[in-house]
């Protein structure tokens, strides 16, 4: 095979990431040890599991819990949700004032009803002003601290309601460090398939700040290729890694011009997965950090041929000592089962009947003085997009 040219570092204002790799926010799952899992397999900016401006301005313990990082995590970087660009901005200045926060990422892209219905994650971005104005509130209260603010998208509302393009331009203007953008609309949620199209138009257009594509990365040689196809600056990495902490060393890899695949037996993915049992439970003790872990087993063996009883018992293991028996079970030379690679993970579900609004929200662009005001978030809103 030829060799593949290294990639530049991924540069966000004063920030600069080794290699153009982001980990996508996910709720319940970027948590402090998950981020500091894949980062031992490889470079690249660790994104904190999404947090309400509300939340941190108001104090909300739900948010205080999330807001967590592993000691070794030298690069803080937190994703913020919120529809209020006063209350964002406040948020912004709590997140690098006492937290020490160097990057803060803004979510206009969650597809999830329950934020949609008030305005908010990918249906903020229709309301032009209110965008630009929630940017520029939040990019001012970061320059102090020299913290850069990027933003996260979604191509529109639905295919007759686009809004990457705006966002693009917007982001631009507002003094944003980067935009990203999900290759699906808010209708399609998580189904069908990601248009890395929309990413190149998006690329093409918008020229002083990195775009930055996300959307059906399942093995490294799909992040490159998105950014041959796309022109892109970098890639954000979200259910590809499930269950697969390595993927971050194949990115790392393949973006320094290296032919790396990391193919690990059954035993060094049991390996890995004592490990980060080891992670949850020294952040948050060990019942909840074994309860925490039960969600990534599937994950982890997707496709292996763990027994059913042996997946039973690490998804109820209340302890170090539970988890260790079942492990010890498995085989571990059985090899990585190929059949899994570029296979899609995590949710997917279905394309969503309409995108739920709040009422009038479609009927201007504005979202500060015209119809369809957004509704302020709940403080301890929790997902993702």
């Amino acid at each position: 095979m030829e060799p593949v040219p290294a990639a530049s570092p991924l540069r966000l204002g004063d920030l600069e990431v080794a290699v153009p790799v982001v980990l996508a926010p996910m709720a319940g799952i970027t948590n402090a040890a998950y981020r500091r899992l894949c980062a031992e397999h490889g470079a690249g900016l660790y994104v904190c599991e999404m947090i309400t401006s509300r939340g941190l301005v108001e104090g909300d313990e739900h948010t205080q819990r999330m807001l967590v990082f592993d000691d070794l995590e030298t690069t803080r970087s937190v994703q913020l949700y919120g529809t209020d660009p006063v209350y964002v901005g406040k948020a912004v200045e709590i997140l690098c004032g006492e937290h020490g926060v160097a990057h803060v990422d803004l979510n206009f892209g969650c597809p999830v009803p329950k934020v949609t219905r008030k305005g908010g994650g990918g249906a903020l971005p229709w309301k032009r002003n209110l965008l630009g104005e929630i940017l520029r509130h939040a990019v001012a209260a970061a320059e102090p601290y020299g913290v850069p603010v990027t933003m996260k998208t979604r191509k529109g509302l639905d295919d007759d309601h686009l809004t990457y393009r705006d966002a693009g331009r917007i982001a631009e203007e507002s003094g944003a460090a980067a935009i990203a953008l999900h290759g699906r609309t808010v209708q399609q949620a998580y189904s069908g398939t990601a248009d890395w199209d929309a990413i190149a138009d998006l690329a093409s257009r918008v020229t002083h700040i990195p775009v930055l594509g996300n959307g059906d990365i399942w093995e490294a040689a799909d992040a490159l290729r998105m950014v041959e196809e796309t022109g892109c600056d970098g890639v954000v990495v979200g259910r590809g890694c499930l269950g697969r902490p390595w993927l971050f060393r194949d990115l790392a890899a393949a973006f320094s011009g290296e032919q790396v695949a990391t193919l690990p037996s059954l035993g060094e993915v049991a390996e890995m997965m004592r490990r980060h049992a080891e992670l949850l439970c020294h952040h948050m003790g060990e019942e909840r950090g074994c309860k925490e872990f039960r969600k990534h087993v599937s994950w982890s063996l997707k496709g292996f041929a763990a027994g059913g009883d042996t997946r039973r018992a690490l998804a109820l293991a209340s302890s170090l000592a539970e988890i260790d028996e079942p492990l010890a079970r498995l085989d571990p030379a059985e090899p990585f089962p190929t059949s899994e690679l570029g296979t899609p993970r995590g949710r997917q579900g279905s394309a969503r009947a309409k995108v739920v609004l709040p009422e009038g929200w479609l009927d201007d662009t504005d979202g500060t003085t015209g119809s369809g005001t957004p509704q302020r978030e709940d403080a301890g809103e929790a997902t993702g997009g």
